[in-house]
Order: structure tokens, then sequence, then C-alpha cells
């Protein structure tokens, strides 16, 4: 930072400003400062109107922009950026079904000016400790596929907490211990999401046993084959029970498909399923408040064909992964 007194500062200025006040000429003391003529008579004519303040450095902004993004988008824009803490990409999807359509460029723009374009801007907590990620991505389509198992509270009939309270009689009623019949219990949304295209299928099933993970499996590899992935080389799961069972391995078996597992306590290792199933929470399972489980289940098929379909994805280049998919027919089946 420059020295408060050092010429051409505020204080500089003033000092200029004060000989052009003792009665010489403006371009003589301008020469001696090395300065432009008209440099030194706009200070001097801030100094005569505004006094030392005058003499401050000022924005270079001007001080109208009717080509900046009008205010209410903007608003728009910062509060879906902090409901759904997604990037630019997903925003202008977002946005274009609402009927507002701006460029990838404009929305981050949006974002640095409200001060919120990074995830951690975000963050009440402050610093981001997480390790850096180590990305990959397989060649071809089929090459690996990530298969995972994401556990959500059932919603009674009604709606949950989230429509109640907590502390409303159905919140009671579905977490009372001794009634435990009352209880709401769980649903598992198992995935299998494929590698190098991110084309995922999942399933809102009751459990995740051996044989429900196979029986899921079977109904995955046809979905896939529908979109042109006929064969399935790899597998990636973690050390779950289910996918230690000799059902899932006979069903992998069956496919002469080989499987692959995380280390343990790494869930990182099969980022991509975990990454969905972050997606999955923020845009389908939490997006608004359900009145039964049925009532979320039932739209479980539209969250999925928008996701593989029309959904921009960051790594695809802000195009969805059917792009990548062998085939795009029979895409309604």
């Amino acid at each position: 930072m420059a020295h408060p007194n050092a010429p051409l500062t505020p204080e500089g200025r003033r000092r200029l400003c004060e000989r052009v006040d003792a009665g010489r000429a403006i371009c003589h003391i301008a020469a001696e400062a090395g300065i432009a003529r008209q440099t030194l008579g706009r200070w001097y004519a801030r100094w005569t109107l505004e006094g030392e303040e005058g003499l401050q450095d000022r924005s270079s902004r001007p001080l109208h922009s009717p080509d900046q993004t009008p205010v209410e988008i903007e608003d728009r824009v910062e509060a879906l950026r902090r409901e759904r803490k997604v990037g630019p990409v997903q925003l202008v999807g977002t946005l274009a079904e609402e009927g507002i359509e701006l460029a990838v460029s404009t929305v981050w723009r949006v974002l640095v000016r409200r001060g919120i374009s990074r995830l951690r801007d975000l963050d009440v907590c402050g610093e981001d400790l997480r390790e850096p990620a180590v990305r990959y991505e397989w060649a071809r389509p089929g090459d690996m596929v990530h298969v995972d198992v994401k556990k959500l509270g059932r919603i009674p009939d009604g709606g949950g907490h989230r429509i109640h309270g907590r502390g409303s009689a159905q919140h009671r009623a579905s977490t009372r211990r001794p009634a435990r019949r009352l209880r709401a219990g769980y649903v598992y949304i198992h995935t299998a999401i494929d590698d190098h295209s991110r084309l995922a299928y999942s399933e809102e099933l009751p459990d995740e046993r051996g044989a429900t993970a196979a029986a899921f499996w079977a109904r995955a590899v046809k979905f896939f084959r529908r979109h042109g992935i006929r064969k399935i080389h790899r597998v990636l799961t973690d050390n779950g029970s289910c996918y230690r069972s000799r059902a899932f391995a006979a069903a992998l078996i069956a496919g002469r498909t080989r499987h692959k597992r995380t280390r343990p306590y790494r869930p990182q290792t099969n980022g991509k399923v975990e990454r969905y199933h972050r997606t999955l929470a923020r845009e389908w399972a939490y997006v608004q408040a359900w009145m039964s489980n049925e009532h979320r289940r039932s739209t479980l098929r539209a969250f999925l064909d928008r996701y593989n379909y029309r959904r921009p994805h960051t790594a695809l280049g802000g195009k969805p992964p059917i792009s990548r998919c062998p085939s795009v027919t029979n895409l309604a089946a």
C-alpha cells in the first residue's frame, strides 16, 4: 500500500490544489507534478465543490449499467443458489424451466457479485477442510458401474415433521419407542450409475438384503441394455452385507461382471454414486414437504427422467447423461 503522504494520493492532490489556490497556474503545477492539466483541473473542481472528500479515490464503475441483469432476476439466482447449493450450469437449467433465459457466464457473474460463487461462501462453518478430490473416469459406458444404497426415513400418511413440526402428535407417534409398530421406519434407495455416462437407475425398496440387491441389479442391467450399454464389465460397491451375499455374487456371475469393492471407511472411492445420492436428496427427497411416502415415491420416476435426459451435468460439459450413451432409443421404456 502507498504511503499516506505520497504524491498523487489524496494528500498529494490536496497540496497541488492548495498551490492553485495560492494563485499559480494549473498548467505549471501539473507539469511540475508530471500529470495532465485536465487531471489536475478535475481534482481542483472536486476540491472546490467537496473539499478534501472530493479528492478521495472513486470507483471506476459506471453510475448506470442498462444491460446488467435486473435485480429481481439476480435475487432469484441467489435464492436458488442458497436453497439448492448447485453451480451455474444447474442454475441455468432451473431458471430456464421458470422461463428465465441466462447464460452460464451471466449466472457466474451474479454469484460473484453476491459473494456466493463458492460453496464455502454458503457454509456457516467457514473453512473447507476436505482433502483434495482425486477424479477419474472410465473410457466407455459399461466399463464401470457404481452401486450403493441410501437410507431415507419413511414418511407417515398425512405428512411428517416437516409439515406438522417435531413437537406435533404425528412426530411423537412416529418416534415413540414403546409403540414400535407406529414408527414410520425407513426405505432404501438402491442406485446403479454408469461411470462414463452418469446414466443412473434408482428404485425405492423396503430393505437392503442380498436377495433385494441381486433382484435390483438384474433390473438395472436391463435398464442399461435399453440404453445401448450391452455389457457391464465391472461393478464397484462398498462392503455392505448385501453386496457380500451369495445372491448378489450369483447375479454378477450370471452377467460375467467383475466385482470391485471400496476401501473400508473410504466412501470417496465410490464418489460418483455418493454425489448422485446428494443430488437425489436435494432435488427429490427433500425438495418439498411430502404428504405420504407414496406421494414421494410416485415422483422418483420423473426425477430420474429429468436427471438422465434433460438435466445438464457439469462433468459432461452441460449435457445430460443420455448424450454419452451408445443408443438413445426406447427412452420411455
